[in-house]
């Protein structure tokens, strides 16, 4: 953990770039020192079928989940959010400067019981 998960309007798939956005928070999220890189991993997940709003063909939406283990302090996860938020929003400026588009985040905490994970990259991140 964590996972970063956006979903995103179809209408927005040839202004977006998600390479820089997926460094940028990888590299944030393991500066903090709570979050192992080896357990970092993004995906973005274009939706085709939508409705934003009235219906506006211009009309967009973005959203970003971050799923994170348990066991992190409330001060931290919310340092987290709020820096994560304020990246993923200045990432989406020169669309937001431009068109319509709602954008939003959520960090979710997975239970401890009901978490399954099995990762063998971990490994290669390990000091010796």
């Amino acid at each position: 953990m964590p996972h970063f998960i956006v979903e995103y309007s179809g209408n927005l798939h040839h202004r977006l770039d998600f390479q820089p956005l997926f460094k940028e928070l990888h590299e944030y999220v393991v500066s903090t020192g709570a979050f192992p890189l080896g357990g970092v991993r993004s995906r973005a997940i274009r939706c085709d079928d939508f409705r934003v709003a009235d219906g506006r063909q211009d009309f967009s939406f973005i959203n970003l989940t971050l799923k994170i283990g348990h066991g992190r302090d409330m001060t931290l996860k919310q340092q987290v959010a709020d820096e994560v938020f304020k990246r993923f929003c200045r990432w989406m400026e020169p669309i937001t400067k431009e068109s319509y588009c709602q954008i939003s985040f959520e960090m979710t905490e997975l239970d401890p019981v009901l978490k399954y994970n099995k990762n063998n990259i971990h490994a290669l991140f390990k000091s010796d």
